[in-house]
């Protein structure tokens, strides 16, 4: 199973056929520039393609009425000026002959990936389709979009694959209120929009993009907005917004399936045209469910303050709604950070937050190491790198004889090891790698850790003793340095303790769970404990694990469960499944061959790109794990901007960018003018 690519040309057939430069910019040149692009990446090439079908009339009846249906059908009959008079009665939109058959083609694509993710043909996939469909309602064309093509699909995986839970993940500049008034008390679907917004005054200036409107009768809850109230969003605002709303709604509908809907337009919430967040493919992205398409964003270092409240504001609205959210863990975060602080520096606990008064943590060791890193990880942040397909997605080096059985049969069962000679000098230093068997499980990582570097390898799982872990691990990160690796991150589980001599200069980021008391002892080494509850270890990977990775942004990333790492099953495939993303794949797991019979299939799976399996009913984090996780981030904070909480104030200096500033309301989705109200007819 790969990504399938639904696209057909006839799709590039409507054009503006009269002068409206409110909607001259949704013409077919955007279609042929999206598809381009795929194959100038080589991307095309990488996808299972299927050619679009159309939608029969039954199938657009999901959504749209009867009436709605057979207007858009008539259009194919219409002169030039009656399909401009037809036009005008609508919002920020135009019909051509083609429409009809377009939008049904593009509808038709939405289904025909939907099938082919739901039957198993394929893993993920995405359709390049237009005329767009987010906006368009049950009875009314608007904002370009004829037929409601996500809302369709939506609801064709419920008819069909009986499907009980769906997300929506609207990515657009626009709120897509067509799809919100849809499912607004449809509490099988969860609809989740982010969207420039400016207090209402940015098209379509509705009161319900705001992030109060939670959707209604049954579906409270299931409607989330997130309106970006200034413009100037960039990559680590995105990823704030990921971290601390989508994703932990998304793991608490875990199994659902998940739609994404994203429009091709230059992002105007940043000035001159600049395109949003650079967007590259993840297969990590969304781990919980089948995806239609995935996506994930390179994360910068500063967040801009407006953008915090707005998250903040979406927490507020959806905390009586879903456990994930609510605020009583935040507010006991807020308030241990308060206490510890109060008491290191001998202010009240009910004083101001550092962050609000001016003041700050004093920085840890390892900052000016982080100083000479920045420039490089700017430099790395404006290049969009897409490697080629490496020849091995997945290997496993495994020391139980049989276990081979036990891997998937596209993952490669390692036999190769670096030379004797070699692997045995890596070894010398190290008691524990004397052991025969721990010593073919060395040379097999060096081969494999070497094919990783150079390109012949995307991840790996290596089973080593369990008392040879600390000891593989120790040459493994040093091995990597030596082959060029410019930043490694390192997490590890159990009792693994980092290496006295590893030098602090940055090129390496120790994160370590199981010890009894959090601590960072600097701003690259950082211990925390093991959570207790699926709360817990969510808030850890998404409040800590995650921010600290893409901020780090590495090469190579190891991940170590060592000897009684009390990891379960599930929460040790999600772990490796989502560090795939910081150093896109390039993630070698080492495992103690203890754990092996149980966990080394769904880890191999989880690495060759298969959801992790479910975490189980969500419970919320223990008073313990919240009052640890607040501690590290308030120590880790000053350095890790990445790191800024929403329901805190603003870091000293840290700037709502520059870019962020007012901007006049514009007509339509396409263009700039005058405000005006759309007529919300159809709802």
């Amino acid at each position: 199973m790969g990504t399938a690519l639904v696209y057909h040309e006839d799709m590039t057939a409507t054009r503006l056929l009269w002068d409206d430069p409110q909607c001259q910019i949704e013409c077919p040149a955007r279609l042929d520039a999206a598809l381009s692009g795929l194959r100038q990446c080589g991307l095309e090439q990488r996808c299972f393609r299927l050619s679009a079908r159309k939608a029969s009339e039954a199938e657009l009846g999901l959504v749209h009425s009867p009436e709605y249906v057979a207007l858009v059908r008539g259009t194919q009959a219409l002169a030039e000026q009656e399909l401009q008079a037809l036009s005008a009665q609508f919002d920020a939109v135009y019909f051509h002959p083609r429409t009809y058959h377009c939008a049904q083609l593009a509808a038709g694509a939405a289904l025909q990936l939907v099938d082919a993710v739901l039957t198993g043909t394929v893993r993920n996939g995405l359709a390049l389709v237009r005329p767009p469909g987010h906006h368009s309602q049950r009875a009314a064309a608007n904002g370009f979009c004829v037929f409601n093509n996500v809302a369709i699909a939506a609801q064709h995986a419920k008819q069909k694959h009986g499907l009980h839970r769906i997300l929506i993940v609207d990515w657009d500049i626009h709120h897509g209120q067509g799809i919100q008034y849809i499912f607004e008390d449809d509490p099988s679907v969860l609809y989740f929009s982010w969207h420039r917004y400016e207090h209402g005054r940015f098209w379509p200036f509705l009161r319900e993009s705001d992030a109060d409107a939670v959707g209604q009768g049954q579906g409270r809850g299931f409607t989330v907005n997130l309106p970006w109230n200034q413009v100037g969003m960039g990559d680590p605002d995105y990823m704030a917004a990921f971290l601390h709303v989508l994703l932990p709604l998304a793991f608490e509908v875990t199994g659902c399936l998940i739609l994404s809907w994203c429009w091709s337009q230059q992002d105007s919430t940043r000035p001159s045209g600049i395109p949003r967040g650079r967007c590259r493919p993840r297969r990590s992205a969304s781990p919980t469910s089948h995806g239609c398409c995935r996506c994930w964003l390179e994360a910068g270092s500063v967040l801009c303050w407006s953008a915090l409240e707005s998250i903040q504001s979406v927490q507020r609205a959806h905390a009586p709604h879903w456990r994930s959210l609510q605020q009583p863990g935040r507010c006991s975060r807020v308030g241990a950070d308060r206490a510890h602080r109060g008491s290191l520096d001998g202010r009240d606990s009910e004083s101001p937050p550092d962050a609000a008064s001016g003041t700050c943590s004093p920085p840890l060791p390892g900052a000016v190491a982080c100083e000479t890193a920045a420039a490089a990880l700017s430099s790395l942040l404006d290049r969009l790198r897409l490697r080629p397909v490496p020849p091995v997605l997945t290997a496993a080096a495994l020391t139980v004889p049989g276990a081979a059985r036990l891997l998937p049969p596209d993952v490669l069962c390692q036999e190769e090891s670096a030379p004797r000679e070699e692997t045995e000098a890596w070894a010398r230093p190290h008691e524990a790698l004397a052991q025969d068997k721990a010593l073919t499980a060395l040379g097999k990582l060096l081969y494999l850790l070497d094919g990783t570097l150079d390109g012949q390898v995307n991840n790996s799982l290596v089973v080593t003793p369990g008392p040879a872990v600390a000891a593989t691990l120790d040459v493994a990160i040093r091995r990597g340095l030596s082959r060029g690796a410019q930043r490694v991150l390192c997490v590890t589980l159990g009792q693994l303790d980092r290496p006295l001599d590893l030098a602090d200069d940055g090129r390496t980021l120790w994160l370590n769970s199981k010890v009894e008391e959090a601590a960072a002892p600097s701003m690259f080494h950082v211990r925390t404990p093991l959570p207790a509850t699926t709360g817990g270890f969510l808030n850890c990977v998404l409040g800590l694990v995650l921010p600290l990775a893409y901020g780090f942004q590495p090469d190579l990333v190891l991940v170590a469960l060592g000897p009684a790492h009390g990891l379960q099953d599930p929460w040790a495939a999600l772990l490796a499944a989502m560090l795939q993303g910081p150093a896109g794949g390039r993630v070698l797991v080492l495992l103690e061959e203890e754990s092996a019979p149980r966990l080394a299939r769904t880890l191999a799976l989880v690495l060759h790109g298969q959801a992790p399996p479910s975490l189980g009913p969500f419970s919320m984090a223990s008073p313990e794990d919240i009052q640890a996780l607040t501690y590290l981030r308030g120590q880790l904070q000053p350095q890790w901007k990445m790191l800024q909480d929403p329901s805190r104030g603003p870091l000293p200096g840290a700037p709502c960018s520059q870019l962020c500033a007012s901007s006049q309301p514009e007509a339509g989705p396409g263009g700039d003018g005058a405000a005006h109200q759309p007529p919300g007819a159809g709802r």
